[in-house]
């Protein structure tokens, strides 16, 4: 412990006498001071034992003592140590009373005692804390080290909880609690998710304080406003896992020291070295080219047990690429598929499925369980980016643009991967976030005609009937309508225009021979009815 007033008092050698403030003398000592100046308060920080000898004070003017030890207080001078036979022969009573009546200890300081001496007594005192503090910081090192080494992640938070007289708790990368100790802090813990999300949000390292009320022991209605530290564990840009730290009070320096020790020691047992983690996506992408070759059993021998039984069950196939450039199309310093990869790893990480996930140049390419938790995570991400465009938020210049295959097996991965691409490509021309392969393929070709290439393929092919028509010498683009929309049955179409058949045979001969085209052609009528879906806003 640092210093206080009380052991000063009680130092043998210094021979200091309580004269006021006697119920108060528990307080820390951070340094003492020697001043004769009048108003000494703009070199005090707070915290210090003053030593005076009066030289330069009215110590018996009850109004200016009772304004001298108020100014006193309010720079944080803990103490006040008075030195008799020099100035005064005897502390004057009107220090005394102002002492008491503000509360600051005053302690007597006998001629015989130098102030030097006060001095080295508070500077040995520190000295002797810190070393103090130093061993017990490395002693707790070496046991956060030992159970690190024997119990893993759970055997250092009940080590780091007993240093600190507190609980500790660790979240994985998805932000759940992934360990506390004691047993009853998981509950604690789990309060403080939201924190932890935030906190996740900042570059990396971060730390915050925060406090709250929660269960002390486990038992139901105790509660306990606990001061709680939050740190980012990781070496990377985005943090792969938090500690929580939660105490009565603030922590000292060898409660700090375990604290960093553990921040250390987590760190190394929950991140991978960059080594382990280029051989595992090399691995990835070697498995991922297999299945696209169309080679599923090499590729199950290739990544063994690393990614469990994700490959001999239905899958999905996600591609994703960066969305467009802002509005200058100057380039972005930011990682625009590093939130989309979050997501799926913490989603994975939260439900305990396996997932691949491979950067392929710029794109990113993930294969994701059928039906689990990070395609279901995929489909909220995108789901809230398009509702905040909705209410009016630009487009993010990292704002993803992505693709999602139907289910598949690894025989038809690189059908998979196709449709994925297809998707992709639909979202990138419809200014979506998210596009699925299967609500493509359940709808209408006629959204797609909305394009501006096909609508400028349709006015091209149908702009020589409609200023024929503009003449006012017939009406070919309805005619045709009608024609095609019933097959081609003359009767039923002359009875919807209301004219007779020879009048739409020849209209019909009029559509050839200015199109140069035959309407005998399958073809030709195929391209003509969608030109006139595309233009006619259907």
């Amino acid at each position: 412990m640092p210093p206080t007033l009380a052991s000063l008092v009680h130092h043998s050698a210094l021979k200091l006498t309580v004269r006021a403030g006697g119920d108060r003398l528990d307080v820390p000592v951070r340094w003492a001071h020697v001043s004769e100046l009048a108003d000494p308060v703009p070199y005090m920080e707070g915290g210090e034992l003053l030593l005076i000898t009066a030289v330069k004070l009215d110590a018996e003017d009850p109004e200016a003592m009772r304004r001298y030890v108020k100014r006193l207080v309010g720079a944080g001078v803990v103490g006040l140590g008075f030195a008799v036979g020099v100035t005064y022969d005897e502390v004057p009573e009107a220090l005394v009373d102002a002492a008491e009546e503000a509360g600051l200890p005053l302690l007597e300081v006998p001629r015989r005692t130098p102030f030097l001496a006060i001095s080295k007594a508070v500077s040995a005192a520190i000295a002797a804390d810190q070393y103090r503090a130093v061993t017990d910081g490395f002693a707790a090192q070496r046991e956060l080290t030992k159970q690190a080494l024997t119990d893993g992640p759970e055997g250092l938070l009940s080590a780091l909880a007993a240093q600190v007289d507190g609980w500790a708790a660790l979240y994985d990368a998805s932000g759940a609690v992934a360990a506390a100790a004691p047993e009853w802090a998981g509950r604690r813990a789990a309060r403080l998710t939201a924190d932890v999300e935030r906190l996740r949000e900042r570059p990396a390292p971060a730390s915050a304080v925060v406090g709250g009320a929660g269960p002390a022991d486990g038992g139901e209605g105790a509660e306990n406003t606990d001061r709680i530290e939050l740190h980012t564990l990781g070496t990377g840009r985005r943090p792969r896992a938090v500690l929580a730290v939660g105490t009565a009070a603030a922590l000292g320096t060898a409660e700090r020291y375990a604290v960093h020790s553990a921040i250390a020691l987590l760190t190394l047992t929950t991140e991978r070295s960059r080594s382990l983690q280029a051989a595992e996506q090399r691995i990835g992408t070697a498995v991922l080219r297999m299945l696209l070759a169309g080679e599923p059993d090499h590729a199950r021998a290739v990544a063994g047990d690393l990614y469990g039984a994700l490959l001999d069950a239905p899958f999905r196939v996600i591609v994703a690429e960066p969305g467009p450039a802002g509005p200058s199309g100057a380039e972005t310093d930011g990682d625009p598929l590093g939130g989309l990869t979050e997501v799926v790893e913490s989603a994975a990480a939260r439900s305990g499925e396996a997932v691949l996930v491979v950067p392929e140049g710029g794109r990113l390419v993930v294969l994701a369980a059928d039906g689990g938790g990070a395609v279901a995570a995929v489909d909220r991400y995108a789901a809230a980016l398009e509702a905040d465009r909705a209410e009016g938020g630009e487009r993010a210049d990292e704002e993803p643009v992505v693709g999602l295959s139907a289910p598949a097996g690894p025989i038809a991965a690189a059908a998979a991967y196709r449709q994925a691409d297809q998707a992709l490509s639909v979202a990138r021309r419809r200014g979506r976030v998210l596009v699925e392969h299967e609500r493509l393929a359940a709808g209408s070709v006629l959204p797609l005609l909305a394009d501006d290439a096909v609508k400028a393929f349709a006015d091209g092919l149908l702009r020589a009937l409609r200023e024929h028509d503009a003449t006012g010498r017939g009406d070919l683009v309805a005619s045709l309508r009608a024609w095609l929309s019933r097959h081609g049955q003359w009767d039923a179409a002359a009875a919807d225009l209301g004219v007779h058949r020879h009048t739409l045979r020849y209209r019909m001969r009029r559509v050839e021979e200015i199109l140069g085209r035959s309407l005998d052609d399958p073809d030709v009528r195929m391209e003509l009815w969608l030109a006139l879906k595309a233009t006619s806003g259907e």
